[in-house]
């Protein structure tokens, strides 16, 4: 069994100025999907969907169809790719999409848009987020050993000093599990940095407290998860209640986090937390531009990838 990777690229862009998810930030011109879906095809992935948005999808599948023609999977086959779109009307029926909705429905909602085109235990990862090898291996050796489960996801937790930023302060998802390793919650920490006594610090946005010593090796979400396809059902049901209690409020998202923890809370499934040694990084703004051009430069000079990327 080959896992599927999704990657969620329906992103605008807008505070980063551009389709980020195809800028080329690598010495030859790659886009940060590129080293993913490089990783991810050494980890035993088969087939890749994209969520995107209509207005930008025929050009995606343009990019795709010329980039990745000669890429084959770790058994020889040539590597399948599928191209799903998330729009504000893709909602269960009987409801109607507000005037005064301006933008999709979330996280959750984008990977609700693959459950015609999955069947088969799949990873979720943000488009323009780097994660590396070793975290695309662990994740693809867990699908593999959950082919036949159902009720069972992870999330891949990555070690907090290794995804803060030299440009600034960030937020981030702090995991917490039981003594099994299953994720209890996700408290969303804001503000987090390390600061000139080597400490990191942030503010913990649940209960109010500012300025926490944080723990650096505390594993946090980087929205890197890992779902059996009996999670779109689930999903889909828990999305319908969503929409009930919220389909007149025209900010509100459906997210994954969300989705997990009313799964877990309900008894339904368990989310078992998976740890990397990966170094995250990624761009937000375009200020974040040129640090990871020269992240990937290193990279490549390091022999950790070939340049170009693809032939």
């Amino acid at each position: 069994m080959k896992p599927t990777l999704l990657v969620l690229a329906a992103g605008m862009g807008s505070r980063y100025g551009g389709l980020k998810q195809m800028d080329g930030l690598g010495p030859s011109g790659e886009t940060i999907i590129d080293y993913s879906i490089y990783d991810a095809v050494k980890a035993g992935f088969g087939k890749v969907v994209y969520i995107v948005r209509e207005y930008f999808r025929e050009q995606m599948e343009e990019t795709v169809k010329q980039k990745y023609a000669g890429v084959r999977t770790v058994d020889g086959a040539p590597l399948e790719f599928v191209f799903v779109t998330q729009e504000l009307n893709k909602i269960p029926a009987g409801f109607t999409v507000p005037e005064e909705r301006q933008k999709p429905w979330g996280t959750a909602h984008a990977v609700l848009m693959a459950k015609d085109v999955i069947h088969e235990p799949f990873a979720v990862i943000n488009g323009d987020d780097y994660y590396g090898a070793d975290s695309f291996r662990i994740l693809g050796d867990w699908c593999r050993e959950h082919e036949h489960s159902t009720g069972k996801y992870c999330i891949v937790g990555f070690e907090l000093d290794n995804t803060l930023s030299e440009n600034g302060t960030v937020s981030r998802g702090i995991c917490s599990y039981d003594a099994k390793g299953n994720l209890t919650d996700i408290a969303e920490h804001l503000n987090i940095g390390k600061e000139a006594d080597g400490v990191v610090y942030g503010d913990n946005s649940v209960n109010g407290e500012n300025h926490v010593a944080l723990e650096a090796k505390a594993l946090c979400s980087m929205n890197m998860w890992g779902f059996t396809p009996d999670y779109f059902t689930l999903s889909e049901e828990i999305f319908t209640e969503f929409l009930k209690k919220n389909i007149l409020e025209p900010k509100k998202e459906y997210y994954i986090p969300f989705a997990v923890d009313t799964i877990i809370k309900g008894g339904k499934g368990s989310c078992e937390v998976l740890s990397t040694p990966s170094h995250w990084f990624g761009v937000t703004f375009k200020e974040d531009r040129p640090g990871v051009v020269a992240k990937f430069a290193e990279l490549v000079k390091e022999g950790v990838y070939p340049s170009p990327l693809y032939k």
